[in-house]
Parts: C-alpha cells; structure tokens; sequence
C-alpha cells in the first residue's frame, strides 16, 4: 500500500484545513518545499498535492510551489484542485506532475473525462469527495444526490483505473477514515483506491492495508504527529 504524505498549499504557503472549510485554517509551513523533502528524508516514495487555490480559480496560484516540488524532488507528484479543463491537466503534466485529479469533471463532463483517460491514460486519477454517500462537487461547496458508488461504477467504465475517495465528514477531524465505503468499494469496483479524510492513528493504516485498499493519503495526523510517517511506511509494507 501507498502512503502519500499529503501538502496542500493556499497563497503559496503548506496549509491544512478541517472538512474543506477555509475558514479553518492552520499554516504549517511557508515553503510547501520545505514539507516536501521532509517527507522524502522519512521515505515518501510518492506525494500528494492539493492546490487549494485551484478549486476557485482556473489559474495555476500555486504554480511556483507545486513547479519548485517537481523539478527537485526526485519522487513522483500527483495532483489536485480545481482541475476542470484539458488546458490545466496538460499544464500540471508539462510541469513534471505523475498524476493529475479530477473531481467535478467526472460528473459535470464526462466526455472531457473521457477524452483525458484515452489521451493521458493512467496519468489521470478522479477524486471523488463524498458527504453522507452523496457526491461533493466544486471544492465541497454543492453536496449533489448522486450516489458515490454508482459514479465510481461509471468510471470504472469509462476506463479510470485509480480513485482517491474522501469522506468530506471525516477530513481533518483526525476520526478514523470511513471503512464501511472502502469495504464496499472493493468490493463493488476492481478500481485502485486511494483512501483519504480522516486517518488518524497507525492502526488506521493497518486496517487499510488489511482490506487491500492500494493506498492512503494522510495530512493532518502527520503535521498533528499523531502518526509517524516511517512507522506508517512499515505498516504499510508488511506482508
């Protein structure tokens, strides 16, 4: 299982928020760079970035951090934010990022969708944010009446092999991530999914790694350390 540390930057700086909301929000670093080769030094081999600023803008804010990552750091990058055109998918790619998410494109434009999983084939992960099982779309600002699993089932069709799944209702509270769906995903879906949204403890991972669940992203426990990313990488090696 894949541990991806994650860095999520807003005006340049590395932030984390609790449930999306800007509102509450803790600066842990101002150089995102500083975080990343931190992360690296304890044996990250792949790191995810959240270009909060993107969610509410079609400009790249945090071009110049996200850009610093990729060009020094040696590991792959994947990212996500705001990503809603073809023009910005190969803007991040041009730039050295491994995996770029998507998130309210696979359910507003599922033809764009379509056309960047034939183009850039695994280089495309969709990020699926979900409230109560209800789909989250526009930065979790609009809670939708889909059904999160009846829209991982249409990517799965459409040809997306990787998905990071986040419960909006667990993110950054620091409760445990939400193993029923993950439970049912696997079971539902031959997708690769990336849990994400509330992993707060060492045995959280264990869990995971338990269920075959192909990766877990964790922010806050690690900047909170309640989690310590090395043993985090043990647990999630182990046979």
């Amino acid at each position: 299982m894949i541990i991806f540390p994650a860095i999520d930057i807003k005006d340049n700086k590395c932030v984390r928020l609790s449930q999306g909301d800007f509102n509450k929000i803790n600066i842990y670093s101002n150089e995102p760079f500083d975080m990343a080769v931190k992360w690296k030094r304890q044996g990250a081999s792949f790191l995810h970035l959240v270009d909060l600023d993107g969610a509410r803008s079609e400009d790249i804010i945090n071009k110049k951090s996200i850009e610093k990552i990729t060009e020094n750091i040696g590991i792959p990058v994947q990212v996500g934010g705001g990503v809603r055109s073809e023009e910005k998918v190969k803007n991040l790619i041009d730039m050295g990022v491994e995996r770029v998410i998507v998130g309210t494109i696979a359910v507003e434009n599922k033809e764009l969708l379509k056309k960047l999983v034939s183009k850039y084939k695994e280089k495309i992960v969709v990020s699926i944010d979900a409230k109560n099982g209800k789909v989250a779309l526009r930065g979790w600002e609009l809670v939708s009446e889909i059904d999160s699993i009846d829209l991982c089932k249409q990517l799965e069709k459409i040809g997306v092999k990787t998905i990071v799944y986040t419960d909006i209702s667990k993110d950054g509270m620091l409760e445990g991530p939400n193993f029923e769906i993950y439970k049912l995903l696997s079971q539902k879906t031959s997708l690769n999914i990336v849990a994400s949204g509330g992993i707060s403890s060492i045995d959280d991972i264990k869990k995971l790694k338990n269920m075959n669940i192909y990766g877990a992203i964790t922010g806050k426990a690690l900047y909170d350390n309640k989690i310590e990313l090395k043993e985090a990488l043990e647990c999630s090696q182990e046979e």
